[in-house]
């Protein structure tokens, strides 16, 4: 998608995400978005375009660690509860329950009873988020084997985002059959009526971003809400304060002069 058009199509997008967030705290409506997908697939960059101009004191990332000792000990679904919206809020997920049907699963980090029980509940569990009232929506991130192998290896070469890398994304090349396997599974258990899962195909980024953002706004009944204008009040005359000297605050030394005086 060429980059022209991809910039001015985004920032409309977003203009209108932001009217989407307005709506949900007006009317005290409750949205969680989930990204799922392959490593790599662009899920995380997704998010950050969805986010950039969003309030997070009502939208939220919710990417959760490795489940602690205690957490594994808990029902599969306990710690994700915790980070459901309240009225008013949304919840964007980096990730999810789903990871007990893709990595968990395809790395026999759960049990195939563990696996099994997830596959009968996930459907339940989300027909009552649904049934409570929560709009729920599911993107499903595809990528083929190539742009994927390209990706890592961007990152690797890239010091800047070779924190992206994890010894599972990597093995995730060589288990490429199994986790395709195990997607195609997790789609006939947990595509419900009251729930799709939605495909982006995201092997162009711009296209992928661009696609999703769009059907998403068309999945959130909102509306335009309008706004109490405001007035910037005229500053009052001084009282007499007087600044402290410069001299007497420490402030952080001037690195950007240094970088003009240099040029």
């Amino acid at each position: 998608m060429p980059k022209k058009l991809y910039e001015r199509e985004i920032k409309a997008l977003q203009a209108q995400l932001v009217d989407m967030q307005a709506w949900v705290q007006a009317t005290g409506a409750r949205v969680v978005i989930i990204f799922e997908g392959r490593d790599a697939a662009g899920k995380g960059s997704t998010i950050s375009r969805v986010s950039q101009y969003l309030n997070s004191r009502v939208t939220r990332i919710v990417a959760l660690p490795t489940p602690t000792e205690r957490e594994k000990t808990e029902w599969y679904f306990q710690r994700y509860i915790a980070h459901l919206p309240a009225a008013g809020e949304i919840v964007l997920m980096d990730r999810s329950w789903y990871n007990r049907a893709g990595v968990e699963h395809v790395m026999g980090y759960c049990t195939n009873a563990q696996y099994h029980r997830f596959l009968h509940q996930a459907p339940i569990f989300e027909r009552m988020l649904v049934e409570e009232g929560i709009i729920l929506l599911k993107y499903w991130f595809s990528v083929s084997d190539v742009e994927q192998e390209q990706r890592f290896r961007s990152r690797n070469d890239d010091p800047m985002r070779r924190w992206k890398l994890s010894p599972t994304d990597v093995l995730s090349i060589t288990k490429w059959e199994d986790y395709s396997r195990a997607k195609d599974t997790m789609f006939v258990h947990t595509d419900i009526p009251e729930a799709r899962w939605h495909e982006v195909d995201n092997e162009d980024k711009r296209r992928g971003r661009i696609n999703m953002i769009h059907h998403l706004l068309s999945q959130v009944p909102y509306e335009l809400v309008e706004r109490e204008p405001i007035d910037i009040p005229p500053r009052p005359p001084s009282g007499g304060y007087e600044r402290p000297p410069r001299e007497a605050q420490n402030y952080v030394p001037d690195y950007a002069a240094k970088l003009r005086a240099a040029e």
